[in-house]
């Protein structure tokens, strides 16, 4: 989860999954594989509006993947999932790291010269559970918290390996999961888990890996037993996670997210193909032990995080932090919306906590009534292809305590929505540089202009704070927002939704201060299996700008676009567009990856332009 370039598509469970299935051979990506892709992206977003990664067009392109991490170089050359990301508006949870990377991550306390943190030793998490079980959902979910806290973590789907073993189009064997399976059968079975198992040694003992989270079904006790033995052996500690499902609802949504876009199931409807998957599930894996080994420590997660059961997990403080984080995580899903408040009329500071202007007014009505208006078309969309018609799930509203945010939020509470006012998630404060222009700041304290140009992410003017300070600060929020199940409305300062944004987006560090979120969009985060997805809603009749501006518009300096390649992006920094928002990276990464950006998704991506600086505008 290093720099700002990524991964991959959404796709979900693996042992029926054929629209994913990528070929080893280099004249078969190709043809096959993109193409499938291309399917995959059709299917999947008929809006285009959804920011997409640029696929690959080429077999030369695809090979330039191979380069990205010699470790992993078979997957990498069959799964766009590991390569670079050429936008925050993509997911970078599955990112490869490399030498240009950011050396801490958002909320990391402390680094050390392996990369791993001092008491927690190395950690295999184990997924158990049939497909359908929300199993890599969980394994994604728990990578992207960990590396936000600055732990190496990286998932190894043994689906990816499957596939990439199998060729396309091409599914295993019938009898592949059984136990008294055919000799063939078990020679490919050992050979794809022996590669899988490669890469895992690989990456803990060569790569300074801290965490590897081993995404397949497990299903038999003693094979269980057998996989921590063998971890044992070196080095490694071993914690098994299970998700257990028994409630046929959890399951029915599951199979109908993950699977309808099967070629298996065209033209059937979304509840037929579901049940025909989960029947396709018992046939092919007839034998599954759930937990309950004594002897091995676990954690089982019932019904989507209904209940928790855990034994043993007593080997040190990472584990308690990756139980505690379970704690708080379902895997139903659930939309975050973020959006900026209203602005007041009075005078620039940060100390003073002013009431909506009457622009301000008028943009809370209009913001909401685009929210509301998405969400009904969403679900009219839903219905018409085919899916469920129940009620859209309850929208809550979070804001800030400050004035302009409550009132922001008013419009939806005086309509019945739930508002909840949180403390934490106060803007970032600028300490000396209150009411200062960016000319004052550079004139009166030149010195910290150049470390706050050196690093904008962990740097902190005099009596300030840095994001850092706010990633930190923000930590229980993040929590609160993994355990929220309805979808959630974010109003807030600039500088906070940067923070949230980059935690479920798995942004780089040094990207986050320079998100753009434009007054008159709001940012959808739509959650998949692999990854999450964005995309921005216009509200109609609102200017991208509004003066005056607000008392949080204080300017602090960050680094200016050098229009080459820095550092720790690995790409182009984008120059100043004509709308000056959001969509900046986009041109940027086109620059930096070939110049095919604009054939798969808008010209909009939630990145950097010149910044106008501060802690932020509001």
């Amino acid at each position: 989860m290093t720099s700002l370039d990524p991964v991959g598509l959404p796709h979900g469970d693996h042992l029926m999954e054929n629209h994913r299935q990528q070929s080893s051979r280099q004249e078969s990506i190709q043809g096959n594989v993109v193409e499938v892709e291309r399917e995959i992206i059709s299917a999947v977003a008929a809006s285009s509006q959804i920011i997409r990664p640029e696929l690959p067009t080429s077999a030369e392109d695809l090979a330039n993947l191979v380069e990205l991490d010699g470790s992993t170089a078979e997957i990498a050359a069959n799964s766009p999932r590991y390569r670079r990301r050429s936008s925050t508006f993509i997911d970078g949870v599955h990112d490869v790291p490399d030498e240009n990377s950011s050396p801490m991550a958002p909320a990391q306390l402390y680094s050390t010269m392996s990369g791993r943190l001092f008491h927690s030793g190395r950690i295999a998490i184990v997924l158990v559970g049939l497909p359908a079980r929300g199993k890599t959902h969980v394994s994604v979910s728990l990578c992207r918290y960990l590396q936000w806290l600055g732990v190496k973590t990286r998932v190894f789907h043994l689906g990816d390996y499957r596939r990439a073993s199998m060729g396309p189009n091409v599914d295993v064997p019938d009898d592949y999961f059984f136990i008294n399976a055919s000799a063939a059968s078990v020679m490919i079975r050992q050979k794809i888990l022996k590669k899988c198992r490669e890469d895992i040694y690989g990456w803990l003992n060569h790569e300074n890996g801290q965490v590897a989270i081993y995404d397949a079904v497990n299903p038999l006790s003693n094979g269980r037993r057998s996989l921590a033995k063998e971890f044992a052996k070196h080095d490694v500690q071993t914690l098994f996670l299970e998700s257990y499902v028994t409630d046929e609802r959890i399951l029915q949504e599951n199979a109908r997210s993950v699977k309808i876009s099967s070629p298996d199931f065209i033209g059937m409807e979304p509840d037929e193909a579901a049940k025909l998957y989960l029947k396709r599930i018992d046939m092919k894996i007839p034998y599954f032990e759930t937990m309950s080994e004594a002897d091995l420590n676990y954690v089982k997660m019932i019904n989507a995080g209904e209940r928790i059961q855990y034994n043993n997990v007593s080997f040190g403080y990472l584990s308690h932090r990756i139980v505690f984080y379970l704690m708080n995580l379902h895997i139903k899903s659930r939309h975050t919306f973020f959006a900026r408040a209203g602005t007041s009329s009075q005078q620039d500071s940060y100390k003073l906590d002013a009431h909506l202007s009457s622009e301000g007014a008028d943009y809370a009505e209009k913001m909401s009534d685009a929210l509301l208006a998405h969400r009904e078309a969403e679900r009219a969309a839903l219905i018409e292809a085919g899916g469920s018609d129940a009620p859209l799930k309850p929208l809550t509203v979070w804001t800030s305590t400050r004035k302009r945010t409550v009132e922001t939020a008013a419009v939806l509470e005086d309509r019945g929505y739930k508002v909840r006012q949180r403390s934490q998630m106060s803007q970032l404060n600028p300490g000396v540089c209150e009411k200062l222009s960016e000319n004052a700041i550079r004139r009166v304290y030149p010195d910290e202009v150049f470390l706050h140009e050196k690093d904008p992410y962990h740097h902190r003017y005099p009596r300030a704070e840095s994001y850092h300070d706010l990633a930190v600060r923000l930590e229980p929020i993040i929590l609160e927002l993994e355990r929220e199940q309805n979808d959630l409305l974010i109003i807030a300062h600039e500088s906070v939704l940067r923070v949230l944004y980059g935690y479920l987006m798995a942004c780089d560090a040094m990207s986050i201060p320079s998100l753009k979120f434009p007054r008159n969009e709001i940012i959808e985060i739509i959650p998949a299996s692999y990854q999450n997805e964005a995309k921005r809603i216009i509200i109609p009749g609102v200017a991208e700008k509004i003066i005056p501006g607000s008392p949080e518009d204080i300017r602090i300096p960050v680094p200016p676009p050098s229009g080459g390649l820095t550092p720790l992006s690995g790409i182009g920094t984008p120059a100043l567009s004509g709308r000056g928002t959001p969509a900046e990276l986009a041109a940027g990464a086109k620059e930096g990856s070939g110049g095919n950006e604009t054939a798969l998704r808008p010209k909009m991506v939630l990145g950097a332009r010149k910044p106008e600086n501060p802690l932020s505008r509001d």
